[in-house]
């Protein structure tokens, strides 16, 4: 895939960060689902996108480097020393030409990638907006108490209000409103990634240990997309553990995609 400039919209770059180092599952981005690496169906998944000129991967890990290498992929090379995702992304971005950045979860090996053309366009048709996400409704009402699963409400024009791990909106009277789920994909103008990485972690942020509350904390604008793409359960899945590459195998199985 090759980087190109068009004249109709700015250049967007897709960046997958990867990291070796993980708590529950080391290593988890060579983690071999169904036969191939995890960021091998990251970046399959990704490069899928129309709208993105060009995919990388941002790591700092020779043997992910050479792995993402062997099947052509494009790499970046960055310090092992960032405390997050969204840092290493603004390394990267600093030796690419880019004017809107896509941030891709390096451990969602089923993303759709329509899912990345619908948070980009908010940026497209709004130059004023700095950043933009996506979100759906969540189907299983287990699934409203449970901190792993983040909530966002937005306001009328689509904005975020808040992101938490606790149930929000909390139903103290029963109406027909949804409970939406965020979904990790977040898109960003070039410039606004970096000032966001140089911004100091807020106190929100640190108790809900949700990073996009920096954003909102700090004041800016944050767009969220209610997403129109399905089967949730599979095009959002995160692998973090050893028990989640097994049910990622099942899941490929339960829809013949193996």
């Amino acid at each position: 895939m090759t980087q190109t400039t068009h004249a109709t919209r700015p250049t967007v770059v897709g960046i997958i960060p990867a990291r070796y180092g993980s708590t529950r599952l080391p290593g988890k981005a060579l983690e071999l689902i169904a036969g191939k690496p995890m960021i091998q169906r990251v970046l399959e998944r990704c490069q899928l996108a129309p709208c993105l000129d060009s995919v990388w991967v941002a790591t700092d890990d020779e043997r992910i480097a050479r792995t993402v290498e062997a099947v052509g992929g494009r790499v970046i090379m960055t310090s092992p020393h960032h405390p997050s995702g969204t840092d290493r992304l603004a390394e990267a971005v600093t030796k690419l030409e880019a004017a809107i950045v896509v941030n891709l979860q390096g451990d969602q090996p089923f993303l759709d990638a329509e899912m990345i053309a619908e948070a980009l366009q908010p940026l497209l048709e709004d130059p004023t907006l700095p950043m933009a996400t996506l979100m759906h409704p969540i189907a299983r009402r287990e699934d409203f108490a449970n901190p792993a699963v983040v909530k966002v409400v937005v306001d009328r024009a689509g904005n975020a209000l808040y992101f938490s791990r606790s149930l929000i909106p909390y139903p103290r009277q029963e109406l027909p409103h949804p409970v939406f789920e965020h979904v990790g994909l977040y898109v960003y103008r070039r410039e606004f990634l970096l000032t966001l990485a140089r911004l100091a972690p807020t106190a929100l942020e640190q108790i809900e240990s949700l990073e996009q509350l920096r954003v909102l904390e700090h004041g800016y604008k944050l767009r969220v997309v209610e997403t129109r793409a399905q089967d949730h359960a599979f095009t959002g899945f995160s692998v973090d553990t050893a028990e989640d590459v097994v049910r990622a195998e099942a899941m490929l199985h339960e829809r013949g995609l193996t």
